[in-house]
């Protein structure tokens, strides 16, 4: 263990990869800062940079621009009341309603302090729990696989925030888009239509930047611009924050396990994880007529869940290849773009690129810290700068980039494509991290249910005969159901209350 820390730390000590992370950082602290531009977007427009790194600086990049983008979205929401990132809207009112009453600093000094405190007990929950599920992992055969990746697309319905049904429907979308081109079990052409760029399928990264930085811009296009931010000279951001630590201990460590619990879900992440939280700290809280009102409380317990979420997030997806979140889905992709391909055996054969990733995570939210309070202080120039300068810039990266994955022009097609699909999506109340979630491990359910038939001879009964694959189904076929009844009971319910109000 001691060697593989050495290598660890020899590998992430290159000049490439400490001035990728520090360039990450920044870039994540601006985008996230900007009201609109998600951390997934962040993140997605990374990935073309990716491909001119090393294994180990392109993971560093991800980790620390993600890590950096969730914090700094609380910039905007406190100032402005307009969330950077979906993870920051949960306490947008909150932080905002802080800044009214002078308290910015304490408000964004708390969205650092305990962001970075979340951070890493989300690095400690996936250094301590990715070991052992590894060995568990190594005894798994295809059918418990199948089912495992059946039970990541139920848990992406079952937290989305639109409609079950919805969040369904942008599921099958998803898994329909995977089945494009060649790479199947059988090595059937499907849905080519004779074009011979989509032989070789949809790539995942060109329709996640598209889904997320595309429709961003579109939907830019179409909303008026916000208020201009009121210059600011900012006191000390950290001043009370040790006295916080120690007030609202129990808040912070609950607001800690609720976000690792969530993060290890597939298809939850940050902005799940803040709203779940920023609920719970309201409802135990023993001052509930405070919030709203600009109480603190709840942004210790938020800040802490969602960033904590970011590292747990990948332990599914460095075990299994099924992504705790949106962003994790990027990871994944870039993962097996540089041949660290996700499962058990990336711990035994690739220990120190784990240990790496553990590093990296700690030093992003340690860093979080000087650079964010930095960030704080330079937002006012910043979010002063016009939405009109900064969209074109983004629709250039996104074109630059898809064309830079494929070295052809079909990739900048693939992006505007689901660029639009995106923003009607979302325009309808459909779930596009359902669908993201479905494109990304299409592939992995069909090999999976092919091959365990294959080793079957046709036979469905080892699907439910294995005890751990048993399990899963049960749990992945409760997840399938639980949409379809929610949506008859808020059917029925109507129709209930119409027939007593008559008698």
């Amino acid at each position: 263990m001691l060697k593989t820390l050495i290598d660890a730390f020899a590998l992430i000590s290159t000049w490439e990869v400490i001035i990728a992370m520090f360039a990450a950082s920044v870039y994540g602290l601006v985008i996230g800062s900007l009201p609109g531009l998600s951390a997934t977007m962040a993140t997605a427009l990374l990935v073309p940079v990716t491909f001119y790194l090393s294994p180990i600086a392109a993971i560093a990049t991800i980790v620390a621009a993600s890590s950096m983008a969730i914090f700094s979205g609380d910039i905007p929401g406190a100032l402005l009341r307009i969330p950077g990132t979906p993870a920051s809207a949960a306490y947008a009112d909150e932080a905002y309603a802080m800044t009214r009453k002078g308290q910015a600093e304490l408000a964004l000094g708390a969205g650092v302090w305990f962001s970075a405190v979340g951070g890493i007990a989300g690095v400690l929950s996936l250094m301590i729990l990715a070991p052992p599920l590894a060995e568990i992992a190594l005894s798994f055969s295809t059918f418990e696989y199948f089912w495992l990746a059946l039970l990541g697309l139920m848990c992406a319905t079952l937290v989305a925030r639109s409609s079950p049904v919805k969040a369904i429907a942008g599921m099958f979308i998803g898994l329909l888009v995977a089945c494009i081109g060649i790479e199947n079990p059988g090595g059937v052409p499907r849905f080519t239509f004779g074009l011979t760029d989509l032989f070789g399928g949809i790539e995942p990264i060109p329709a996640l930047v598209g889904v997320f930085a595309v429709a961003q811009v579109m939907r830019a296009m179409l909303t008026p611009e916000p208020p201009p931010l009121p210059r600011r000279k900012f006191g000390s951001i950290l001043a009370g924050q040790w006295k916080l630590t120690k007030l609202y201990h129990w808040q912070m460590t609950r607001g800690n396990i609720v976000g690792i619990i969530i993060g290890v879900l597939p298809g939850a992440g940050a902005d799940i994880a803040a709203w779940v939280s920023y609920a719970m700290s309201k409802r135990f809280s023993k001052e509930p007529e405070k919030f709203g009102t600009g109480h603190v409380e709840g942004l210790v317990e938020a800040g802490a869940s969602n960033n904590a979420s970011i590292a747990s997030g990948w332990v599914p997806s460095l075990l299994f290849g099924i992504p705790g979140d949106t962003i994790a889905a990027i990871a994944i992709g870039v993962l097996y773009m540089k041949g660290l391909n996700p499962g058990p055996t990336l711990f035994t054969e690739k220990a120190s690129s784990i240990y790496a990733i553990y590093l990296m995570f700690i030093i992003a939210n340690i860093m979080m810290i000087p650079l964010g309070i930095a960030m704080i202080r330079v937002a006012a120039y910043i979010l002063l700068a016009p939405r009109s300068a900064i969209m074109p810039v983004i629709m250039l990266c996104c074109a630059v980039g898809s064309f830079a994955i494929g070295n052809n022009m079909f990739g900048v097609v693939t992006v505007a494509a689901f660029g639009v699909i995106g923003y009607v999506m979302e325009a309808n109340g459909y779930s596009v991290a359902a669908m993201v979630l479905g494109i990304v491990m299409g592939t992995m359910v069909e090999q999976a249910f092919v091959t365990s038939l294959i080793k079957s001879d046709g036979s469905i009964l080892p699907f439910f005969e294995r005890p751990v694959a048993a399990i899963l189904a049960a749990m992945a076929i409760g997840a399938l159901l639980w949409p379809v009844m929610v949506w008859v009971w808020r059917k029925l319910k109507p129709a209930q209350t119409a027939a007593a109000t008559s008698r």
